[in-house]
């Protein structure tokens, strides 16, 4: 959520920054209904001191035996317009909220306006692999091997959902084991979440209620049910300490959760998007950070190194783009996508996205910290970055470690898990 006071001293600055989101927006209106607002709070006021004061009179009336007809006839008109008062008030309140609530996050001020087209690849790692034989894509790899079930997948749970088998059920297992040991070793803390989530925790991360349609509700038809199935492990912990005032000297704190994803992924597939590219269920260890805003740029610069790391550690070649204004998703203000090399689709697809919120989550969920220095209470920081998503991994691998035979090399990081060098048929 942005800061009302921003919009309040400075809209044009506000709609320009969100402008470069392609996001347009007119504040003229709910500036004159926030000083609305605040001239009924005071008017209101007014009127709660005047029946205050008002009321004190009738004892003393009373006791000297004067009439308190008038006095407490008055007191009721009173009462009466500060019931109409509050209930406007509540109104422009509720209508002033909900017009925060669906804002978009400011943009980082160096990035570029528009959307993709405005992307900037900014490194990239490894070489496009090179093959002396005609190449496969991971779908018809997958099926010869016998590591991935799609058709049975389907039918279990309709398009977009598959089933590990064999080496593929392993091949994925020792990539979440990979990513987890790694992120120990680096000093996060490992978290196990819940896959059900409260209406709360999706406003926090700034999912709601502008994109409340893109999860899954528990009762799959109601954007207004109590719980919803989490789409990324990002929207639980960036909640863990709602309403919560954190002391400076426990900053940061890192954290990674391991969940499957669950997602709605409207719209209609691509033909090059077949198999594992989109579903609506996938593994993710998601790594979050919270941190103080002057540490927040070098937090960022740790999960986009971290992530950009895992792959290299899986020998993939791949690309780190840093997004433009538009391209950054609703609650960001800023990104860079990590995108590996899928050779079928002659295509980089993102397997993690690492981004800075600055306070907009913080702001929706309340989390404070006490700053040391002014003994002020701040708003902190909150950041993620998939550490890293395995369905468009898994394709990569694949891809570039297939054999002339069909076979798939392992990369030697996984070996261990996977009992194997090489996943023949």
């Amino acid at each position: 959520m942005l800061d009302i006071n921003l919009i309040r001293e400075n809209p044009e600055k506000v709609k320009a920054a969100l402008a470069k989101k392609l996001y347009d927006v007119d504040f003229t209106e709910f500036l004159e209904k926030d000083a609305k607002r605040k001239e009924l709070r005071y008017e209101t006021d007014t009127l709660k001191a005047e029946r205050n004061k008002t009321s004190a009179l009738v004892p003393q009336m009373k006791k000297e035996g004067k009439d308190t007809t008038a006095v407490i006839e008055e007191m009721k008109k009173l009462g009466d317009k500060i019931k109409e008062n509050d209930e406007k008030i509540s109104a422009l309140e509720a209508e002033l909220q909900y017009f925060l609530d669906c804002l978009p996050n400011m943009p980082a001020e160096d990035l570029l306006p528009g959307g993709k087209e405005n992307n900037k690849e900014i490194a990239i790692w490894g070489e496009k692999p090179t093959f002396d034989f005609e190449p496969k894509n991971h779908v018809d790899i997958a099926e010869n091997l016998g590591i991935i079930d799609y058709k049975r997948g389907a039918k279990l749970g309709g398009n977009g959902f598959w089933i590990y088998r064999h080496d593929g059920a392993k091949l994925e297992w020792a990539l979440i084991n990979y990513f987890i040991e790694t992120h120990l070793a680096d000093g996060y803390e490992f978290l196990l979440l819940p896959h059900l989530l409260t209406r709360k925790c999706g406003y926090g991360a700034g999912q709601f209620p502008k994109f409340a349609e893109d999860v899954y509700h528990l009762d799959n038809t109601s954007e207004n049910s109590t719980h919803f199935l989490l789409p990324t492990a990002e929207t639980a912990l960036v909640n863990m300490h709602a309403d919560e005032i954190l002391e400076e000297d426990e900053l940061p704190f890192k954290y990674a959760g391991y969940t499957p994803c669950y997602r709605k992924e409207a719209g209609s597939y691509r033909a090059e998007e077949r198999g594992m590219i989109r579903g609506h269920q996938f593994n993710k260890v998601e790594m979050v950070q919270y941190t103080t805003p002057e540490n927040s740029p070098a937090a960022f610069e740790e999960l986009l190194n971290k992530a950009a790391k895992l792959v290299q550690g899986l020998g993939l070649h791949y690309r780190i783009s840093k997004l433009a204004a538009a391209d950054c998703s609703h609650a960001m203000a800023r990104t860079c996508d990590i995108e590996v090399w899928i050779p079928s689709m002659n295509d980089y697809k993102e397997v993690s996205s690492v981004s800075n919120a600055f306070d907009y989550q913080a702001r929706r969920n309340n989390t404070r910290y006490r700053n040391k220095a002014t003994g002020k209470l701040e708003y902190v920081h909150t950041l993620n970055g998939s550490g890293l998503a395995t369905s468009r991994v898994l394709p990569a691998i694949m891809e570039q470690y297939q054999q002339a035979d069909g076979s798939v090399v392992v990369p030697e990081v996984l070996r261990k898990w996977v009992g194997k060098d090489v996943i023949t048929k």
